[in-house]
């Protein structure tokens, strides 16, 4: 069915999520990852039945009571427990799509076959999938270190009937669903708590939504650079090949590839140049902007790895006949990964509100503020206000969590890696950096209206075209709050193609 995506051990990356969300596809099982987890729950009944030794999570308390035997009678119960006590998260609710991508990459963690999880169990959160119910969680509460323990027991507790979950655009109990929707509560078996609780899909999932939102951002952060450029009336003489292939790093070549594609044509670009040379913020455009794309490249191995992981404790290994108790759901590798990436997103933003100061000031033949009459009317003046306040914040978002660590569980988890507080101020610098292209798009925009009837390439002319058609050339003071909700709205909503390459 080509409206499904099967779960398998198929390389699941960022191609592949951004179709299964673009094109709404429904999960399932394949054969492969059915026989998996059903082995797998088999091989641990087994262990279970034919030796009552003490294994971490099985048959044992959590954390600092690790060493606390669990009768067999108790071992549902001890499950539940542990679901129900680790649900401790607060603060601000998750979004929707971030939560839906947590069950996507919880489903996928436990596929493998190193879980020991039962088959319903699996099932049961594909239906929540499949069906839109998506569990209530919140922002606060992980440490990032034993897994995402908080948020994934908010994501679990509508399995047994607890917790809130989004059922058509309402908020209800898991109780409440279970009716509704005519199921059992789910029984969850030994180390089954366990493996739904220890995973970094809380982090992951904000890695996985941010990096899909910052590559079109960069995208648009070229586009609308190479806007900037024609309305400063900039030399296109950086953005040379010969220049970029004596300092070969990949993102540097590609952007000056693309500014130059966007200028193809324009009359602008090509005109003669009184100004020998170009203040750095548009000079440098394949240099700076070509450094955060080679940071979003690291970050996109990093969580290509991490998806296609198994990240709970204790993971059973059939072949070799051992369950072995270890520290893969540890977020150092991503909380270090969503730090470097918000860096990389703040500079975006830092050289965007460097062009749009330049555009406002006078300079190149612009009028004072992009307005006619300046004194009588402020014009482009607080715009800039407004993204300088907004890079600033973002340069205390950058500020890495993954440098701190708290001593916890009675200090058996005595290093964490706060990728969970990385994960979410970094989706805070991704709409702050939306917000800066949006205005950096509004004056370059209003800017190029006074370079008429000089043109740009044809295709930047459309863009500006279809952006006036939200935005129109101002000509007088006006509130401009609605005019940049609209050009936010304008970036976030433009359809790219292979954007992600």
């Amino acid at each position: 069915m080509q409206n499904h995506h099967y779960i398998s051990s198929a390389v699941l990356d960022l191609e592949v999520i951004h179709d299964i969300l673009k094109s709404d596809k429904k999960l399932a099982l394949s054969d492969e990852a059915r026989l998996n987890i059903i082995k797998s729950r088999e091989y641990l009944n087994n262990k279970i039945k034919e030796s009552d030794k003490p294994v971490y999570g099985i048959n044992t308390g959590f954390g600092a009571l690790c060493n606390v035997k669990i009768t067999s009678e108790k071992l549902t119960e001890l499950q539940e427990n542990l679901v129900r006590s680790h649900a401790c998260g607060t603060g601000d609710k998750v979004s929707k799509p971030v939560i839906k991508l947590m069950l996507l990459l919880k489903i996928q963690s436990l596929s493998y076959g190193n879980s020991g999880v039962a088959l319903e169990t699996v099932e049961r959160l594909i239906d929540l999938y499949n069906n839109d119910i998506l569990p209530v969680i919140y922002e606060q509460g992980s440490l990032g270190a034993s897994g995402d323990l908080a948020p994934l027991a908010h994501l679990a507790l509508p399995l047994i009937g607890d917790g809130e979950v989004y059922f058509q655009d309402t908020v209800i109990s898991g109780e409440e669903l279970l009716e509704k929707m005519n199921w059992e509560p789910v029984k969850l078996q030994s180390k089954e708590g366990l493996a739904l609780l220890n995973g970094t899909q809380f982090m992951s999932a904000h890695g996985v939504y941010a990096l899909l939102k910052a590559y079109k951002l960069s995208y648009m952060a070229d586009l609308i650079g190479a806007i900037s450029v024609d309305a400063f009336d900039c030399n296109l003489s950086p953005f040379d090949e010969l220049v970029h292939l004596v300092r070969p790093h990949r993102g540097q070549v590609k952007t000056a590839e693309r500014i130059r594609n966007f200028l193809e044509g324009s009359e602008i670009a090509e005109s003669e140049k009184d100004n020998v040379q170009d203040p750095y913020s548009f000079r440098c455009i394949p240099q700076v902007h070509g450094a955060s794309k080679d940071t979003l490249s690291f970050v996109r191995k990093t969580f290509k790895t991490e998806i296609n992981s198994v990240t709970d404790n204790p993971n059973i290994f059939i072949e070799a006949d051992k369950i072995i108790s270890g520290g893969n759901f540890h977020g150092q590798p991503l909380a270090l990964g969503l730090d470097y990436l918000a860096i990389a997103l703040s500079e975006l933003a830092n050289i965007s509100e460097r062009r749009i100061y330049q555009l406002v000031s006078g300079l190149r033949g612009l009028p004072n503020f992009l307005v006619e009459n300046p004194g009588l009317n402020s014009g482009f003046m607080i715009p800039q206000y407004t993204a300088a306040s907004i890079v600033s914040q973002n340069k205390q978002l950058s500020a890495p969590a993954s440098v701190d660590s708290i001593v916890s569980s009675n200090g058996q988890e005595d290093h964490v890696s706060m990728g969970a507080n990385s994960a979410t101020k970094l989706l805070r610098v991704v709409e702050n950096l939306n917000s800066v292209l949006a205005i950096e798009l509004f004056n370059a925009s209003q800017a190029m209206h006074f370079r008429e009837p000089a043109k740009t390439s044809d295709f930047l002319s459309k863009v500006i075209e279809s952006f006036r058609e939200q935005v129109p050339v101002l000509t007088e003071d006006i509130t401009m709050a609605p005019y940049i909700k609209k050009a936010k709205e304008f970036v976030e909503n433009m359809e790219i193609e292979d954007f992600l390459d």
